[in-house]
């Protein structure tokens, strides 16, 4: 038999198999279970995060012989899906059939009955690519197909799919892969292959892989082939031309030393060997990142590429002013890269402003952080020469943050963690829910409703200032995490935040960062308001619920709906 690609052998054939995308799961499942199923379907998301899989599923739900909803993967509908042959199951690649006349005969085969199945399953790939003409042939069979016939549209990028097709279809937004997810599939994987691996190389494959399954497995199987069955991690970074986190520790040691000659030597070695610079500066800014985080919490656990150990190396000899400047200098790097032919010679323009910045900082930081605190207890001193005056300049950061005296944080709470709405509680401190807070759909679009422009942008316009309460030894947990925030909806009494990543929006609804978190936004805008974070696939989504009400008007109104603290 021919070798199969793994990302093949290993496609998930039943619901339960498929890594991440659980609230798809559980959608389909119902509508299954409830005969609740839509003509047409809609599955946007990055690559390799399953929108096929599902779609071959979900076609396998429908046919099986045990009835619909079943995936026995034994009677002949469910073996000939799974070998690609069955006559009911159509899968069209509209990169290279995008033409209308590919369309008008696809129409045309529509009417017939099915041969061996319930249903005629049609998946379009990557629909986006049908030209205009393709997509107007399609809209009436589309919005009107006959009562045996579903519908199965993939695409990367949904926002080129016309307004026409996006309205006559069920919208599904496939996330990334968590990286919890990938590790466990890697790990069955492996032991499936019969292969040696290190912790660290499915760290490091995780990590390349993007939250794209497919990607993970695809460079699982390129370095097996390499390494003979194994998985080590030096292999991954020779095939890939990474550095290691140790060379990448030993670079920002040489540039914290003002070591230049070590610097450009590190240099030549990355461009003789072929290494990927613009991983290592991302690498780089990752790195810097988690130094400020440790340096402002004391906690290990928020650390997304360097370990405890590691980080403990590195992050006594930054301080909190020459990380930021350090991450400035690399960020516009990582800008400049696309207008540039060559980025080599930036990034060793880059490399020498950041040794030049250390270089400013001297003396050494933790140093200068401890002289700075007895120069500030003595300022008012009239004998002091007039040249330290600025130092209190430097800690503006101080002011502030002194304001924020909790005497009794844990004992006597002053900040609520439920809102009560329409005398019905959020979903907030369910017993199954552990430590985190969760709402739901429904409230969500009530919370949405009783937003207010005038505070969100109040709160857009200061939110610059979460910065200044970084370093602070109460609450600089809190606004390290409110930093990367963007507010979504903001109300008198509720801000809902947006995070690129679901790692970042899981963190902030960890009850216990709730009270520091009100307490940075009390600090900073005068208002006591709950904290809840969501991802930006899930803004995406309750954004699409939102709008779908509105032109249905089923939206609910803003005076029905009313926001209480519990307590007050």
């Amino acid at each position: 038999m021919a070798y199969k690609a793994l990302y093949r052998t290993y496609r998930p054939q039943t619901f339960d198999e498929v890594a991440g995308q659980q609230h798809i799961v559980k959608t389909l499942k119902n509508a299954l279970a409830t005969g609740k199923i839509a003509h047409a379907y809609l599955f946007a998301g990055p690559r390799g995060t399953g929108k096929t899989t599902m779609a071959k599923l979900f076609a396998k739900a429908l046919n099986c012989d045990n009835g619909i909803g079943h995936q026995c993967n034994e009677c002949k509908n469910c073996l000939a899906i799974m070998d690609g042959s069955h006559p009911d199951v159509l899968e069209l690649d509209a990169a290279s059939n995008n033409g209308v006349d590919e369309i008008r005969e696809l129409i045309d085969k529509v009417k017939y009955g099915t041969i061996l199945g319930r249903y005629k399953v049609y998946i379009i790939d990557e629909v986006h690519m049908l030209s205009t003409g393709a997509f107007n042939a399609l809209l009436k069979t589309l919005e009107e197909p006959p009562e045996h016939v579903i519908f199965i549209l993939a695409t990367t990028e949904p926002h080129k799919i016309l307004p026409t097709i996006l309205s006559r279809c069920q919208r599904y937004d496939f996330e990334k892969v968590s990286d919890k997810d990938i590790k466990e599939r890697l790990r069955i994987v492996l032991d499936e292959e019969g292969a040696s691996y290190q912790e660290e190389a499915i760290d490091l494959i995780v990590k390349l892989a993007d939250g794209g399954m497919r990607d993970a497995l695809s460079i699982l199987e390129k370095v097996l082939a390499y390494s003979g069955n194994s998985l080590i991690e030096q292999d991954i970074l020779d095939i890939f031309s990474l550095e290691s986190t140790e060379e990448k520790i030993n670079l920002l040691k040489s540039i914290i030393n003002h070591d230049v000659k070590d610097v450009l030597g590190r240099l030549n070695r990355y461009v003789t060997s072929g290494t990927d610079i613009k991983r290592l500066t991302e690498d780089l800014l990752t790195i810097l990142k988690d130094v400020l985080v440790y340096n402002s919490s004391n906690n290990a656990s928020y650390l997304e590429l360097l370990k405890e150990n590691e980080v403990e190396e590195i992050a006594p000899l930054l301080d909190e002013d020459t990380t930021l400047k350090m991450i400035d200098v690399l960020m516009n790097a990582v800008k400049d890269y696309k207008n540039v032919t060559s980025i080599t010679p930036l990034f060793e323009i880059t490399l020498l402003k950041l040794t030049s910045l250390n270089n400013a900082q001297k003396p050494v930081p933790p140093v200068e952080k401890v002289v700075e605190k007895p120069i500030e207890k003595h300022i008012e001193n009239p004998t002091r020469p007039s040249y330290i005056e600025p130092k209190p300049v430097e800690k503006k950061v101080e002011e502030p943050i002194k304001i924020v005296k909790e005497e009794k944080p844990v004992e006597e709470p002053v900040y609520s963690t439920e809102i009560k709405m329409n005398d019905t509680v959020i979903y907030l401190k369910d017993a199954d829910a552990e430590d985190y807070f969760s709402i739901s759909d429904d409230l969500m679009i009530k919370v949405m409703v009783t937003s207010k422009k005038d505070i969100k942008t109040e709160l857009i316009d200061g939110w610059k200032n979460v910065k200044k309460f970084v370093t602070h030894p109460v609450v600089g947990k809190a606004a390290s995490l409110l930093i990367d925030g963007h507010p979504l909806v903001a109300s008198n009494k509720i801000v809902i935040l947006e995070y690129q990543l679901p790692k970042a929006a899981e963190k902030v609804n960890l009850k216990e960062n709730q009270l520091g978190l009100q307490t940075v936004l009390e600090q900073i805008f005068h208002r006591k308001m709950f904290v809840y974070a969501v991802s930006r696939n899930k803004s995406i989504d309750l954004q699409g619920e939102y709008m779908n009400l509105l032109q249905i008007g089923q939206l609910p109104k803003a005076k029905e709906v009313f926001l209480e603290f519990e307590g007050e």
